[in-house]
Protein backbone atom coordinates (compact mmCIF):
# COMPACT_ATOMS: atom_id res chain seq x y z
CA UNK A 1 0.00 0.00 0.00
CA UNK A 2 1.59 3.09 -1.01
CA UNK A 3 1.80 6.36 1.21
CA UNK A 4 -0.74 8.13 -0.17
CA UNK A 5 -3.07 5.65 -0.06
CA UNK A 6 -2.25 4.51 3.64
CA UNK A 7 -3.06 8.40 4.37
CA UNK A 8 -6.22 8.78 2.52
CA UNK A 9 -7.96 5.74 3.76
CA UNK A 10 -6.23 6.65 7.13
CA UNK A 11 -8.31 10.43 7.25
CA UNK A 12 -11.35 8.70 6.19
CA UNK A 13 -11.23 6.32 9.30
CA UNK A 14 -10.48 9.38 11.51
CA UNK A 15 -13.47 11.01 10.00
CA UNK A 16 -15.82 7.24 10.61
CA UNK A 17 -14.54 6.36 13.68
CA UNK A 18 -14.15 9.24 15.55
CA UNK A 19 -16.81 12.17 13.97
CA UNK A 20 -19.21 10.38 11.86
CA UNK A 21 -20.22 6.83 11.68
CA UNK A 22 -23.27 7.80 9.85
CA UNK A 23 -21.58 8.74 7.22
CA UNK A 24 -21.20 4.95 6.16
CA UNK A 25 -23.97 3.98 8.11
CA UNK A 26 -22.46 2.16 11.06
CA UNK A 27 -22.94 2.86 14.33
CA UNK A 28 -20.15 2.66 17.11
CA UNK A 29 -20.78 0.98 20.56
CA UNK A 30 -20.36 2.62 23.91
CA UNK A 31 -16.87 2.36 24.08
CA UNK A 32 -16.33 3.30 20.47
CA UNK A 33 -15.69 0.07 18.97
CA UNK A 34 -17.07 -1.12 15.38
CA UNK A 35 -16.83 -5.09 13.78
CA UNK A 36 -14.25 -4.94 11.07
CA UNK A 37 -16.09 -6.63 8.66
CA UNK A 38 -19.11 -4.32 9.59
CA UNK A 39 -16.95 -0.91 8.71
CA UNK A 40 -14.89 -2.58 5.70
CA UNK A 41 -18.59 -3.61 4.03
CA UNK A 42 -20.29 -0.33 4.98
CA UNK A 43 -16.89 1.25 3.26
CA UNK A 44 -17.26 -0.30 0.36
CA UNK A 45 -21.37 0.64 0.21
CA UNK A 46 -20.50 3.83 0.47
CA UNK A 47 -17.76 3.69 -2.44
CA UNK A 48 -14.67 3.91 0.09
CA UNK A 49 -13.06 0.08 -0.56
CA UNK A 50 -10.26 -1.07 0.92
CA UNK A 51 -9.20 -4.30 2.05
CA UNK A 52 -8.77 -6.16 5.55
CA UNK A 53 -4.78 -5.95 4.97
CA UNK A 54 -5.04 -2.40 4.06
CA UNK A 55 -6.85 -1.93 7.09
CA UNK A 56 -4.38 -4.01 9.18
CA UNK A 57 -1.08 -1.72 7.64
CA UNK A 58 -3.14 1.89 8.25
CA UNK A 59 -3.63 0.52 11.68
CA UNK A 60 0.34 -0.25 12.20
CA UNK A 61 2.05 2.19 10.53
CA UNK A 62 -0.52 5.14 11.50
CA UNK A 63 2.49 7.32 13.24
CA UNK A 64 0.04 8.66 15.93
CA UNK A 65 -1.21 4.91 17.01
CA UNK A 66 -4.85 6.26 16.07
CA UNK A 67 -6.48 3.19 15.93
CA UNK A 68 -6.38 0.11 18.18
CA UNK A 69 -8.00 -3.57 17.27
CA UNK A 70 -9.82 -5.24 20.38
CA UNK A 71 -7.77 -8.21 21.81
CA UNK A 72 -9.21 -10.98 19.25
CA UNK A 73 -9.04 -8.73 15.83
CA UNK A 74 -12.43 -8.62 15.83
CA UNK A 75 -13.78 -5.19 16.45
CA UNK A 76 -11.59 -1.49 15.77
CA UNK A 77 -11.83 2.03 17.31
CA UNK A 78 -10.18 5.19 17.78
CA UNK A 79 -8.02 5.63 20.57
CA UNK A 80 -8.98 8.73 21.51
CA UNK A 81 -10.02 12.43 19.41
CA UNK A 82 -13.81 11.74 19.65
CA UNK A 83 -16.40 14.35 18.68
CA UNK A 84 -19.26 11.79 19.56
CA UNK A 85 -19.74 10.32 22.65
CA UNK A 86 -18.00 7.26 23.82
CA UNK A 87 -16.96 6.14 26.97
CA UNK A 88 -13.48 4.78 25.98
CA UNK A 89 -13.12 2.97 30.07
CA UNK A 90 -9.81 4.62 30.38
CA UNK A 91 -8.63 4.21 34.30
CA UNK A 92 -7.56 7.81 36.22
CA UNK A 93 -3.82 7.99 36.03
CA UNK A 94 -1.32 10.11 37.59
CA UNK A 95 -0.07 12.30 35.51
CA UNK A 96 4.01 13.58 35.25
CA UNK A 97 4.31 16.98 36.89
CA UNK A 98 4.49 18.64 33.21
CA UNK A 99 2.47 18.36 29.92
CA UNK A 100 2.41 19.84 26.81
CA UNK A 101 -0.64 21.21 24.30
CA UNK A 102 0.34 22.06 20.43
CA UNK A 103 -1.51 24.94 19.17
CA UNK A 104 -1.08 27.92 16.94
CA UNK A 105 0.04 31.40 17.30
CA UNK A 106 -3.61 32.46 16.19
CA UNK A 107 -5.27 30.52 18.66
CA UNK A 108 -2.82 31.57 21.74
CA UNK A 109 -5.24 34.80 22.55
CA UNK A 110 -7.81 32.93 23.69
CA UNK A 111 -6.15 29.91 24.91
CA UNK A 112 -4.77 32.30 27.20
CA UNK A 113 -8.03 34.22 28.25
CA UNK A 114 -9.99 30.99 28.80
CA UNK A 115 -7.85 27.85 28.95
CA UNK A 116 -7.62 24.64 26.97
CA UNK A 117 -11.57 23.49 26.46
CA UNK A 118 -12.38 20.54 24.83
CA UNK A 119 -14.45 22.21 21.97
CA UNK A 120 -15.93 19.85 19.68
CA UNK A 121 -13.69 16.42 21.74
CA UNK A 122 -14.69 15.02 24.90
CA UNK A 123 -11.63 15.67 26.30
CA UNK A 124 -8.58 17.97 25.89
CA UNK A 125 -5.59 16.61 24.41
CA UNK A 126 -1.90 17.25 25.87
CA UNK A 127 1.33 15.17 24.97
CA UNK A 128 4.37 14.37 27.06
CA UNK A 129 6.92 15.58 25.12
CA UNK A 130 7.16 18.78 23.31
CA UNK A 131 7.93 17.44 19.68
CA UNK A 132 5.04 15.66 19.87
CA UNK A 133 3.33 19.63 20.77
CA UNK A 134 4.96 20.68 17.85
CA UNK A 135 3.57 18.40 15.42
CA UNK A 136 0.69 19.05 16.37
CA UNK A 137 0.99 22.99 16.64
CA UNK A 138 2.04 22.76 12.97
CA UNK A 139 -0.88 21.73 11.49
CA UNK A 140 -2.63 24.38 12.90
CA UNK A 141 -0.10 26.92 11.50
CA UNK A 142 2.56 28.54 12.96
CA UNK A 143 3.17 26.18 16.32
CA UNK A 144 3.31 27.38 20.01
CA UNK A 145 3.81 24.98 22.50
CA UNK A 146 1.93 25.28 25.88
CA UNK A 147 3.34 23.99 29.25
CA UNK A 148 0.03 22.49 31.22
CA UNK A 149 1.04 22.29 35.28
CA UNK A 150 -0.66 18.64 35.43
CA UNK A 151 0.84 18.31 38.92
CA UNK A 152 -1.14 21.22 40.31
CA UNK A 153 -4.52 20.12 38.06
CA UNK A 154 -4.25 16.72 39.43
CA UNK A 155 -3.54 18.38 43.01
CA UNK A 156 -7.12 20.32 42.28
CA UNK A 157 -8.56 17.10 41.23
CA UNK A 158 -8.70 17.23 38.06
CA UNK A 159 -8.95 13.63 36.67
CA UNK A 160 -6.03 12.59 33.62
CA UNK A 161 -6.17 9.34 31.64
CA UNK A 162 -3.80 8.27 28.86
CA UNK A 163 -5.37 6.31 25.98
CA UNK A 164 -3.53 3.37 23.93
CA UNK A 165 -1.65 5.82 21.86
CA UNK A 166 -0.20 7.40 24.59
CA UNK A 167 -2.34 10.95 24.66
CA UNK A 168 -3.16 12.34 28.03
CA UNK A 169 -6.88 13.55 28.38
CA UNK A 170 -8.53 16.07 30.79
CA UNK A 171 -11.44 17.67 30.60
CA UNK A 172 -10.21 21.25 30.77
CA UNK A 173 -6.82 23.24 31.71
CA UNK A 174 -7.61 27.02 33.47
CA UNK A 175 -5.13 29.64 32.11
CA UNK A 176 -3.53 29.68 35.69
CA UNK A 177 -1.89 26.26 34.79
CA UNK A 178 -0.63 27.05 31.38
CA UNK A 179 2.66 28.71 30.35
CA UNK A 180 4.12 29.38 26.55
CA UNK A 181 7.45 27.98 25.93
CA UNK A 182 9.50 28.99 23.49
CA UNK A 183 9.79 26.89 20.54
Amino acid sequence: MDEKRTVKVSKFLALVLRHDPGAVGVALDEGGWVAVDELIAACDRAGRRFSRAELDHVVATNNKKRYEYSPDGVRIRASQGHSVPVDLGLAAAPPPDVLFHGTATTTLPLILRDGLLPMSRQDVHLSADVETAVRVGTRHGRPVVLEVDAAGLAAEGHVFRVSANGVWLTDRVPPARLRQRPV
